[in-house]
């Protein structure tokens, strides 16, 4: 079988050097479709109003009191160590009725057991204190730097 490939001296298939775009536009067009068509129910969610957080610093007032958790799960009332729980509950009692109600920011140990937290806070409910706060301290970064965690 045998192959006939012309002889040279026919132009007849000459080389086309122009660059054939119709299968590029026809891809075009169909993506442009499908864009189209999918955008619209992409966009479409529930409307919700999100919050918009400022970090700013906390001011601390006077009148706001700081309950401090050691790790042995001891409490400090503005730096002053109280007896327990039952003091606690009362000295909040007597706070929550002035005017205006004081903040309550507690800063707990990392390492202090979550009951002991959980007991101010529930201090802090039954006392009837609308604001309650942690005081933490942010992450900087260094635990992981250091190979940590």
């Amino acid at each position: 079988m045998a192959i006939s490939l012309g002889a040279p001296d026919e132009n007849d298939d000459a080389l086309v050097a122009a660059i054939n775009t119709t299968p590029l536009v026809d891809i075009m067009l169909v993506l442009l479709i499908i864009f189209l068509i999918t955008v619209p129910v992409v966009t479409h969610t529930v409307p919700v109003a999100l919050p918009h957080e400022v970090n700013q610093p906390s001011k601390t007032r006077p009148q706001d009191i700081t309950i401090a958790v050691d790790k042995a799960g001891d409490l400090y009332w503005n730096q002053a160590r109280i007896g327990g729980n039952a003091v606690l509950l009362q000295r909040l009692k007597d706070s929550a009725a002035a005017d205006p109600q004081p903040e309550v920011h507690i800063r707990a140990d990392k390492d202090v057991r979550y009951e002991a937290v959980g007991r101010v806070v529930a201090d802090c409910q039954r006392a009837g204190i609308a604001k309650v706060s942690f005081i933490v301290e942010p992450d900087r970064g260094t635990a992981f730097a250091a190979g940590g965690r």
